[in-house]
């Protein structure tokens, strides 16, 4: 599993690591209108979701504005935003941020998308902060468990591994 802190405190994450080369995990969460999304919601895309501990923080609302910003030079790619927030908060977050190119999304029910990502927390119940990229094909091509959950992700490799992925 990759080895994260969370404020510098060591933290245990829950699921199965996922790695470059294998099949992205299938997972179910909620849109803000309560309706469900899958990955199968998304297929035939390019995917970089993006994962927040919470919007309402410093670094989780850089993250989604500078990915929300990135989009326009990203015009194949869906851009996923995952956390645990609810999903009222999450709408009401992008409607005051004026967040449109991302989807926010919520694993607040079940953690589903945290455990088939190996990013859910166990002792917070939130998810760290990670990156993925899903090609079309459904294969993850881009990882990047942050370190220290409360720092930046490396925009620019995963914003590069969106735009070489097919």
């Amino acid at each position: 599993m990759a080895n994260v802190t969370f404020k510098g405190n060591g933290v245990t994450l829950l699921g199965n690591e996922v790695k470059v080369g294998e099949k992205a995990p299938n997972f179910s969460v909620l849109a803000n209108d309560l309706s469900e999304v899958t990955l199968d919601n998304t297929k035939g895309n390019v995917r970089l979701i993006s994962v927040v501990p919470s919007l309402d923080t410093g670094v989780c609302d850089a993250q989604t504005r500078r990915f929300n910003e990135e989009a326009a030079g990203l015009p194949n790619v869906k851009i996923l935003t995952v956390s645990v927030d609810l999903p009222f908060a999450q709408k009401r977050w992008c409607g005051a941020a004026g967040i449109e190119n991302v989807q926010t999304l919520s694993d607040h029910r079940d953690l589903s998308f945290g455990e088939a990502y190996g990013v859910a927390i166990q002792e917070l119940r939130l998810l760290t902060r990670a990156v993925f990229v899903v090609d079309s094909n459904d294969i993850v091509t881009y990882v990047e468990y942050v370190p220290e959950a409360t720092d930046h992700p490396n925009y620019d490799a995963a914003i590069a591994a969106a735009k070489d992925a097919k």
